[in-house]
């Protein structure tokens, strides 16, 4: 008889505890221990498009300064006033009062606090009416904070808005000086809340009348004419045209600053060290040096245009004129905005500059109106475009606390009086242009130290080179 052993549960072939079956071939973790990996180079989020350093044209700066000449412009005093602020009592600077066009270079400090103590403090709600057309123009109106919309009646009896008007800005300053009292031909309405400061001419007047400075100065400005000036503040080149026979022409001549602004070089800078050991043993297949040193330059690179749009000193976004700043009519950057904005630089605007969610806030603007601008080709790419002009991202431009922007216009070439990038080529140890890298020696720790500078700077040769759209809600 015979008997058979059938097998268990624990011993079935495919059952959890069945043995392994023995490896036919080489495991492929040992076999990587003989394999060379394939390997990238060192990856590093933080170098972006840079598309500022691309559009600028550079130019060279062999003395390290760079001094913009222009004609010789007469202060219209058409800034911006600035306030500071104690607790919920808002009052403006004395000194800023000087940016009104009739009291531009006054200088006496006693007078200007005297003004400026004379302030009303005036606090305002969306759609309240802050000066009504028409009224008796007695007044000037300082807007510390907010946002108001200066409008009046159109060529066709509509009511027609005539700019939008915010922090730093003032409305009727001519009633202060004007000889004989007029009337407001705009009426201002508030778009959001706010504070605005009131100086009243009476007031004004009794105190010019305490004043022997201020009295002086104003007659010396009635007697400089708005006529001799041009729309820029430039004096007027006295020409003939049209005339007939032999008459006597005008003289004339080109007056230019006396002090025109200079630009020295900015410079970025740090130390690369590299330990000689590291230099020595692990070059293969990659030197060591030249990663190390490569990723050192974008960060410097990324610096760099950080500096032209941020520095205080030079860059972009504290270098445009108040005349050549705009804000939004609702909040968004809708197209009637950046229409606005290529208007303030309209001879030949070059390119437009914003935040990469500004970009997609304008066209979340242009999707609801049912507008698909076209885009451009620039350098190769194709590249989002208004009206023509490409509109390119640039991270370096801030978004505030409060979910705002801000979007550039620029028109470059020193052959347009434009923007124009500056930095000086030629350098000793030069890696790149106007970028060196100075072998500085090796420490008593085998330490490598290479010292890495990137010279730069940029200017705007004449200020409707450079517009700027400012306050742009770039949320949902």
């Amino acid at each position: 008889m015979t008997t058979s052993i059938e097998p268990t549960s624990e011993n079935q072939a495919g059952s959890p505890g069945a043995a392994e079956s023995p490896r036919l071939s080489l495991d492929t973790a040992a076999a990587r221990n003989l394999a060379t990996t394939t390997k990238t180079p060192p990856q590093m989020q933080a170098i972006t498009s840079r598309w500022l350093l691309k559009v600028l044209p550079w130019t060279q700066v062999s003395g390290g300064t760079f001094r913009v000449n222009r004609r010789l412009t007469h202060t219209l005093g058409n800034g911006r006033v600035e306030f500071y602020a104690t607790g919920p009592e808002i009052r403006v600077i004395p000194a800023e009062l000087t940016e009104l066009p009739g009291l531009a270079g006054f200088d006496d400090q006693p007078s200007l606090e005297a003004l400026a103590g004379a302030c009303v403090q005036q606090d305002f709600g969306p759609g309240e009416e802050l000066v009504r057309r028409g009224e008796p123009a007695d007044r000037v109106v300082l807007i510390a904070h907010g946002k108001v919309s200066r409008r009046g009646p159109g060529a066709y009896d509509s009511e027609t808005e005539f700019g939008v008007l915010a922090d730093g800005e003032f409305f009727a300053a001519e009633a202060l000086t004007d000889a004989e009292p007029g009337v407001f031909e705009h009426g201002l309405t508030a778009l959001t809340s706010g504070t605005v400061l009131t100086l009243a001419r009476a007031d004004f007047q009794r105190i010019a009348a305490g004043s022997a400075p201020l009295t002086a100065h104003l007659a010396d400005a009635r007697a400089q004419l708005p006529s001799q000036r041009n729309a820029q503040g430039e004096s007027e080149i006295a020409l003939a045209s049209g005339h007939v026979g032999e008459p006597t022409l005008p003289g004339t001549f080109v007056d230019y600053e006396a002090s025109p602004r200079e630009y020295e070089l900015s410079v970025a800078q740090t130390v690369l060290r590299v330990h000689s050991r590291v230099a020595d043993l692990y070059n293969e297949p990659m030197n060591q040096v030249e990663e190390q040193l490569r990723l050192t330059v974008e960060a410097l690179r990324e610096r760099q245009e950080h500096e032209l749009v941020n520095n205080r000193e030079f860059g972009l976004l504290h270098n445009a004129d108040p005349r050549q700043r705009r804000h939004t009519h609702s909040g968004p950057p809708t197209p009637d905005d950046l229409d606005e904005l290529l208007a303030t630089v309209w001879k030949e605007p070059s390119v437009l500059l914003a935040h990469p969610r500004a970009i997609a806030a304008f066209g979340r603007e242009c999707n609801a109106r049912g507008i698909y601008p076209a885009p451009t080709e620039l350098a190769g790419h194709s590249v989002p475009a208004w009206r023509g002009v490409p509109l390119l991202p640039c991270d370096k431009i801030p978004i505030s606390a409060t979910g705002t922007s801000s979007v550039l216009a620029l028109r470059t070439g020193a052959e347009r009086q434009g923007v124009v990038g500056l930095h000086r080529t030629g350098i000793p140890d030069e890696y790149q242009p106007s970028l060196s890298v100075r072998f500085m020696g090796i420490s008593e720790q085998a330490i490598i130290s290479y010292l890495v500078s990137a010279y730069y700077s940029v200017a705007v040769l004449v200020p409707d080179a450079l517009g700027i759209l400012e306050d742009v809600e770039i949320g949902h």
